[in-house]
């Protein structure tokens, strides 16, 4: 099925704009890293801070994996009984190491969701964003077959 841009299609494809407004509507997205040829996925709390993505961790997998791959994939994604939608961001994640990023990375208000130290910010720079809208509805009639 082929995205298209009316409204009412059951695929949408959202601007940059509606990519980083929904993202920024949510803070449950998912790090897609890889490891020793295999694929590690990491549910994460996060913010949007200047078109980037920021996410707290603590010393394990997560922070090792992110650091070893320079490249990582992100995606969030919500609905409710009407639609849905899903933003994928393709870019280059960072350590967070001087005291100006660390500052910058304190103002944007992110803490950790469970009683844990999570000392270490990192920063998603995206290379690409992509995201879909789907409106949700039954499936539609299939002409020439027969039950």
């Amino acid at each position: 099925m082929d995205a298209t841009t009316t409204s009412d299609a059951p695929v949408n494809e959202l601007t940059d704009t509606e990519s980083w407004a929904r993202l920024g509507s949510v803070s449950l997205g998912r790090l897609v890293t890889t490891v020793n040829g295999w694929t590690e996925i990491f549910p994460v709390n996060f913010v949007v801070q200047n078109n980037t993505l920021l996410f707290r961790t603590a010393e394990g997998t997560k922070l090792l994996t992110a650091a070893l791959n320079e490249y990582v994939v992100f995606e969030a994604d919500d609905h409710n009984i009407a639609e849905g939608w899903s933003v994928i961001v393709r870019g280059k994640a960072r350590l967070l190491a001087t005291s100006n990023e660390l500052a910058e990375a304190r103002r944007a208000g992110l803490y950790p969701w469970i009683a844990t130290q999570k000392e270490r910010f990192v920063r998603i720079t995206p290379q690409s964003v992509t995201g879909r809208r789907f409106v949700f509805g039954p499936e539609p009639d299939v002409t020439g077959l027969s039950s």
